[in-house]
């Protein structure tokens, strides 16, 4: 596995090593021991999968305070635009975002640490999409942050038009009203 450390500090994207003949290919997604040699050392204890449309915009979402969850995000199939927004309020980098194009071809993964707003867009006709956690899902816990922020600017990469959102997303607060309830 090839480590990328990225400008946001503890956000790493990961590139397999691929091994391919004739018949195809094998990599292995995740090695617990290569991750902890590149310093993250997490216990993830539970897998989601989501299937979505072009368009879609899934975000941005977190889990606030004891139960923040680190994420290892993968594309099974398709591509998506991944985002993650810094809420680490110490951070140097509080409030920046970062994107990464993720893709059942560039077989990328992204892991982000406890402590950030994470959501991404479709850029294929469809795309099914795996992550880790290293904590469990906690309805109580959930905040998030309205995907078309204007003082975060993220270029998800869909057409405004062509967006689509679930009502949760919808009624998200804004950055500055997320900042001033947490």
């Amino acid at each position: 596995m090839i480590f990328i450390d990225t400008n946001i500090s503890g956000v790493v994207i990961v590139e397999p090593a691929l091994h391919g003949d004739d018949r195809g290919y094998f990599f292995e997604s995740y090695n617990q021991r290569d991750f902890a040699a590149h310093g993250i050392a997490v216990d993830f204890v539970q897998d989601n999968q989501s299937q979505s449309v072009y368009g879609t915009i899934r975000g941005l979402h977190c889990q606030r305070g004891e139960d923040a969850q680190a994420k290892y995000i993968r594309v099974l199939s398709g591509r998506i635009r991944d985002v993650v927004v810094d809420l680490r309020a110490d951070s140097p980098s509080y409030g920046q975002h970062l994107t990464a194009e993720l893709s059942a071809e560039n077989l990328r993964g992204l892991y982000v640490p406890r402590g950030f707003a994470h959501g991404f867009a479709v850029l294929s006709q469809s795309a099914v999409i795996s992550y880790k956690c290293d904590r469990f899902y906690c309805r109580s816990a959930e905040g998030g942050i309205r995907y078309n922020d204007p003082d975060l600017a993220i270029d998800w990469g869909v057409p405004t038009a062509a967006v689509v959102l679930s009502d949760k997303d919808r009624a998200m607060p804004s950055f500055k009203e997320f900042q001033s309830c947490c």
